[in-house]
């Protein structure tokens, strides 16, 4: 089954840019009472979704969402959805959450091959200032691996950057005498919270816990696409990389080099997926930093890998409907546009892939990050899942034709584990990440074993 949206896979490689909320919308909160007509006002979106009367479905959105998701976006992520999940049944319930100044509406909807809650938050006007297409919440209760120690360490709240784009983050560190050496955990892509969390996985929690048994502080943070997604949706037209990823990854640096119990010339930092893809250009904006770990990291554009990763998701049961046929036509030409040398900063999002502006597109073409690498002198550790269909072992060679010759570079394959870096068998389907699991103890001793030795 296909039950993995946006939260998950390349599907939504850049969806966060889409998808507009309040801060701290996914949070849990008191359900309040009464105001059932914003339930009622949930409910009919979903109706005018349902009977593609998208030009009704926008009318009660804010501006931001206007210009964010105009009907024919809104039409696009719904047909995705539907491609996806399969046809719309019924209806299985509502439920409202209060969450701040808003009111965040789920309605529970079983779809053929999924049931998905389809989360409309309201500011206090009645508007619709944020949509998300979610799998239904469920509690989950993270169980530490049996690697973890948690004698052996302490977690600390801390603030990454300050301002604006404040983050607050968590501080793992091994208990004892320091300084100890410290690695900066870099999210993939979408607005993931400080864990990466994904179904009940978490596996930022994993490494940081991991390494901090293994005597390694690890800094972990909200990602700013999570924590501040209705400030980026006001510069969407302009966001790239770097105020999605880097300049936090930066930030998280600096902080950390100012503390007596870390020591400065031992900070490495670590990107996952897109993270990984950006360990070059975070490289070379500072040049002190210890080393880098690569987990799935991606050498080929991106417009490339979201058309592989969308082909293989729709064909996992063996056949293509006409709907994804249609969607993977539309994929192509988007991603026709992205290459084309006449793409400009006017160029409309809404023919991109996933709506995502021409100024992101533009800021990584020509980038190639295993080249930027080679101008790099740090230490590296690449690692890659041999089961990962999201970032293949076609871009962990990218990674071995140019830095092979390296000995400070480190390459490694581990044949049975997925993109999270937790192991299974057979196939892997985004299915898959919502089955609990575990970063394998072999990548944390890896890590851990590795930054020892530099």
């Amino acid at each position: 089954m296909r039950e993995r949206m946006s939260a998950v896979a390349v599907l939504v490689a850049l969806a966060v840019l889409l998808h507009v909320g309040c801060r701290r919308a996914s949070e849990e909160a008191t359900p309040p009472a009464g105001e059932p007509h914003l339930e009622d006002a949930a409910a009919g979106f979903v109706h005018a979704l349902v009977k593609e009367d998208y030009a009704n479905a926008v009318r009660d959105f804010d501006d931001t969402m206007k210009k964010a998701m105009p009907a024919e976006k809104l039409e696009e992520a719904w047909r995705s959805l539907i491609a996806q999940a399969g046809a719309f049944q019924k209806q299985l319930g509502i439920h409202q959450q209060s969450v701040g100044p808003y009111e965040a509406v789920f309605v529970t909807c079983k779809f053929e091959r999924a049931t998905l809650d389809v989360k409309v938050v309201f500011d206090k006007a009645g508007r619709i200032t944020g949509l998300w297409f979610v799998p239904p919440k469920v509690s989950y209760e993270y169980k530490p691996p049996a690697y973890v120690k948690k004698d052996f360490f302490q977690e600390e709240d801390v603030q990454v950057g300050a301002g604006k784009w404040m983050l607050p983050g968590t501080l793992t560190l091994p208990k004892g005498q320091g300084p100890f050496p410290a690695v900066v955990l870099v999210h993939g892509s979408g607005p993931h919270d400080r864990d990466e969390t994904i179904g009940p996985n978490k596996p930022f929690r994993d490494l940081a816990w991991g390494l901090a048994s293994r005597g390694i502080a690890v800094l972990r943070y909200e990602k700013r696409t999570k924590y501040h997604p209705k400030e980026l949706a006001r510069m969407k037209e302009g966001i790239t990389v770097k105020e999605e990823t880097i300049d936090d990854a930066l930030a998280a640096v600096k902080l950390l080099r100012q503390r007596d119990d870390i020591t400065p010339a031992k900070i490495f930092v670590l990107g996952h997926s897109l993270g990984g893809m950006l360990v070059p250009r975070i490289g070379m904006r500072d040049k002190d930093i210890a080393g880098f770990i690569l987990l799935a990291a991606t050498t080929r554009p991106t417009e490339d890998v979201i058309l592989e990763q969308m082909a293989y998701i729709f064909g996992l049961d063996g056949k293509l409907s006409e709907d994804e046929k249609k969607q993977l036509a539309k994929m192509r030409e988007q991603v026709a546009r992205v290459k084309d040398p006449k793409l400009s900063p006017e160029t409309s999002s809404s023919d991109l892939p996933f709506g995502v502006p021409a100024a992101y597109w533009l800021d990584l073409r020509g980038y190639k990050p295993q080249e930027t690498a080679q101008s790099l002198k740090h230490p590296m550790l690449i690692l890659q899942g041999g089961r990962d269909y999201q970032v293949t072992t076609t871009d962990f060679e990218g990674w071995k034709k140019s830095l092979s010759s390296r000995k400070n570079v480190t390459f490694k394959v581990y044949p049975e584990l997925n993109h999270l870096f937790v192991a299974g068998k057979g196939k892997s389907t985004p299915a898959e990440y919502l089955t609990a699991g575990h970063v394998a103890e072999i990548v944390i001793k890896d890590i851990a074993n590795w930054i020892k030795k530099q």
